[in-house]
Formats: C-alpha cells, structure tokens, sequence
C-alpha cells in the first residue's frame, strides 16, 4: 500500500492572481482542499518541500496528511489531484487536493510495473508495454503505490490483458478486462529462428 506523506501547509488569506503571483515569488505555491464536509478551502505550502516529496512518488496521485497551521482541523487526510507547472520551466504554479476519510472509495492514477524477462523476449521477440498507467478505485489504505506483475511466463504473441493484472486486495479498475496492456512482438529475428528451426 502507499505510504502517507505528511505536509505541512498554512491557511491562506489572500486570493486571487496578484497574490498568488506573489506567493510564488516568495517560494511558496498557492492550494486549494475541497471535497468532504466543508467548502473549497484555499492554503499554502512551501514550493520545494513539496515537490522533494513529489520527487518520491511514483504518481502525482498520493496520500497526505495536511497539517494546516491556522485550521479549525490541525490534520486532514486528502489525495493529491492535481499538479499545475509551468510548462517552461517546471515550477509550481498551483496544487489541488480533495479531502477524503478512510472509508471512502477514492480514484487514483497508479503506474503499471513489470518484473521479470518474457520467455518471448528470450526467443528474440520484444515486450512493448501499451498501458503504462491506470485508474485504480480503492479505499485509502488500500491505495498501491504501483500494480507490479511478472511476465515471465509471456510466450512471442502473447499478451497480458487487463484482467491479467496483479491487483491488490481491494482494489479494482474500470478498464476493459480484454484491453491489452503488454504484448510480446515477434522481430525479424525471431521469425527468422523459427524458420530455421521449421
């Protein structure tokens, strides 16, 4: 399961362009929280604490508990939604969180790992991953930081589907069951070793 990170964020008076603008300048990156009990709720956190943690995650889509210097709620478990950058140089322009509870089904976007070499591969054919991430639905402490599966077995042709997916206790995903996620291709090196093999 993934691990929550903890953040530490002030409740933010001042809105708007200008003042997020502002902010920026100074090294700290404007946020919102929405979602649970309350209304959108705007705070800010300091830009390169923040993205050290996000340098660590293998999706932008993560747990946190939000300790919020000025809130009525001191802590706040909430998922990471949303990352704005500039496109030029990397920086932070913006984050969004949604508050969440334990008991909610929440959405999150995980990587898709493989371990292992294809028996394919070793017959000369090559292992092309067609899905590289998913959409998983999961209560919060079941969130998996990736899905990781073997592919060991994998012959020259075949594929590995979705409902091939290793996925964790409690965890489930919308995507079709026969949406291919990995396929082993045959080169011109294998079809040529199996010729000669014929």
């Amino acid at each position: 399961m993934a691990k929550q990170e903890t953040i530490k964020a002030e409740k933010r008076e001042a809105t708007g362009t200008t003042a997020a603008k502002r902010l920026r300048r100074t090294g700290v990156v404007p946020a919102v929280v929405y979602g649970g009990k309350q209304r959108e709720y705007p705070i800010q956190l300091d830009a390169k604490s923040f993205l050290d943690v996000v340098r660590h995650q293998s999706s932008h889509n993560f747990l946190v508990n939000l300790e919020i210097e000025g809130a009525n709620e001191k802590s706040k478990l909430a998922i990471v939604q949303d990352i704005q950058r500039n496109p030029l140089n990397g920086s932070l322009i913006h984050v969004d969180f949604r508050a969440i509870s334990e008991d909610d089904t929440i959405h999150a976007v995980v990587p898709i790992e493989f371990h292992g070499e294809p028996a394919g591969v070793k017959a000369g054919g090559l292992l092309e991953q067609l899905v590289h991430e998913i959409e998983v639905h999961c209560r919060p402490a079941d969130l998996p930081e990736r899905i990781v599966n073997d592919v060991d077995s994998l012959g020259l042709g075949e594929a590995l589907k979705v409902a091939n997916l290793n996925l964790p206790k409690g965890v489930s995903v919308k995507l079709d069951g026969e949406v291919l996620v990995a396929i082993v291709n045959q080169t011109r090196a294998s079809i040529s070793q199996g010729a000669g093999a014929a």
